[in-house]
């Protein structure tokens, strides 16, 4: 797999976008995850984000986008938000882009009121017509499982659940080994996703309380979730995900250490190639 990392690092640090991409391939990614608004992103953008991962010889991967309007009990809510996906989906196509990063909502009321069932049905409407969207356009959608209590994904049986139901094949799952270790998940249970998943997120964690940080940083043991991703043998990448660094001043350092911890993660079971 390739190693990439979510160019957010830099962006959350004030670190310009085309600055932040040199430092990425400058450091050793193969690969690079854009995170943006597609909704209203300029044409100039799009047009410089393009020219600077070719230049620099980084191929964009996915687009991570929170869309939790798409299990809005409103329906003008979840056609704002299918509309605003399908924008990403555009993006995507334009950069060259495996997938859409989708992160789904969570329940409302603590699933009183409005049935949860309901809810999980509009999930699985809205991912079928951006799957019909995404498909026509070539590009994939992960799906991420969120490690809280009232995520609809939140758990990797209630992943393969809705993968199944939504029997979609431009609709697949996304595995965060961070978000893994918050929800209890081991290693093993990562066999019910073979076939299913097409990308990976890696940060460390205390194991408390969700992270993002550099590899080592945390209580994350990542050999065998890395050796069990091995074995679903995803043809993708693994994107290191780095949130709000404790001292922006040395976002670089920060990032650098997090790429070296990785890839000497993935050296050690053979995983990157």
């Amino acid at each position: 797999m390739k190693l990439g990392i979510i160019n957010s690092a830099f962006a959350q640090a004030g670190v310009g976008t085309v600055t932040g991409l040199e430092h990425i391939a400058r450091l050793g990614f193969d690969c690079v995850d854009i995170f943006t608004e597609a909704e209203g992103i300029s044409a100039r953008e799009i047009k410089r984000v393009a020219q600077a991962t070719s230049r620099l010889g980084l191929p964009i991967v996915s687009l991570p986008v929170v869309a939790v309007g798409l299990v809005d009990f409103n329906d003008p809510v979840r056609e704002y938000h299918v509309a605003r996906c399908k924008k990403f989906i555009d993006l995507a196509r334009s950069w060259g882009a495996e997938n859409i990063l989708l992160v789904l909502g969570e329940y409302i009321w603590q699933r009183e009121v409005i049935p949860p069932a309901a809810q999980w049905q509009w999930a699985l409407d809205t991912c079928r017509r951006l799957g019909d969207y995404a498909g026509r356009r070539g590009v994939d959608i992960a799906l991420e499982l969120e490690p809280f209590r009232l995520s609809l994904l939140n758990s990797v049986p209630e992943m393969v659940r809705f993968i199944d139901e939504c029997d979609h094949p431009r609709v697949r799952a996304n595995i965060d080994i961070s978000h893994l270790v918050l929800s209890d998940t081991s290693p093993a249970a990562l066999a019910a996703l073979k076939g299913k998943a097409i990308h990976v997120h890696l940060s460390d964690c205390d194991g408390k309380v969700h992270g993002d940080l550099p590899p080592g940083r945390g209580v994350v043991k990542f050999a065998p979730y890395l050796q069990a991703i091995k074995e679903l043998k995803i043809d993708g990448a693994v994107s290191i995900e780095l949130e709000y660094s404790p001292d922006p001043r040395r976002i670089v350092d920060w990032v650098a250490e997090a790429y070296r911890e990785t890839a000497r993660l993935m050296d050690q079971v053979g995983l990157r190639g």
